[in-house]
């Protein structure tokens, strides 16, 4: 079976913004090598609806415990307060059983938190919001955090909150959305605003 669904967990506190050059990206076929590879589908704890940071209801298509494995090309856990309250452990037992599988997992902000109370990063490299916010958790993989906007470690990508640009990079990355030609244009445009960074995406997809 293809793998072709991208998972975005949805949960109340979710922090908009984070997730969102990504998923855009994801579900446009607009530069992509290979058009409409990939579907966005969003899961939840359950079916019931949620609330993002920003007030947004958003009706999950499946709760987690539909998740199939077998057509899955990544896992992505956006951050918000509730993984600081302790919250989402189902969404690491998720996780867990994604990079058990070799499918990759990536997370941004309070997601990294969620990972490494589950000792998800002791093992591999990995940035979040700050070294200190990680170290709270009492984790053990201090040895291999990086002071990165976005890093991907093996079949785990992580990222700060402020790095939601970075992050989509990286996915995008591993996912290979675009070529190498479009992502580097694509993420010069949206890193800097710099018009000429259009220009060599145009031309870029031309070519």
């Amino acid at each position: 079976m293809q793998k072709n669904k991208v998972y975005l967990f949805v949960f109340e506190t979710l922090a908009d913004w984070e997730y969102g050059y990504a998923v855009a990206g994801i579900n446009n076929p607009q530069f992509q090598k290979n058009a409409n590879r990939y579907k966005v589908v969003t899961v939840g704890a359950t079916t019931e609806a949620i609330r993002t940071t920003g007030g947004v209801r958003i009706i999950p298509d499946v709760a987690i415990d539909n998740v199939s494995l077998s057509d899955s090309a990544l896992l992505i856990l956006p951050g918000g307060t509730a993984w600081d309250e302790g919250k989402n452990g189902e969404a690491a037992e998720l996780a867990a059983r994604f990079i058990s599988n070799k499918i990759p997992v990536a997370a941004i902000c309070g997601a990294t938190d969620g990972l490494a109370k589950a000792g998800l990063l002791d093992k591999t490299k990995h940035t979040s919001n700050s070294q200190e916010y990680l170290a709270a958790t009492n984790y053990k993989g201090a040895t291999h955090y990086i002071d990165a906007p976005a890093v991907r470690g093996g079949d785990l990508i992580t990222a700060s909150a402020m790095s939601p640009v970075d992050f989509a990079k990286e996915i995008f990355s591993c996912l290979d959305l675009y070529s190498d030609e479009v992502l580097d244009a694509w993420y010069g445009l949206f890193k800097t605003g710099d018009g000429k960074y259009f220009h060599q995406l145009m031309k870029a997809v031309i070519a």
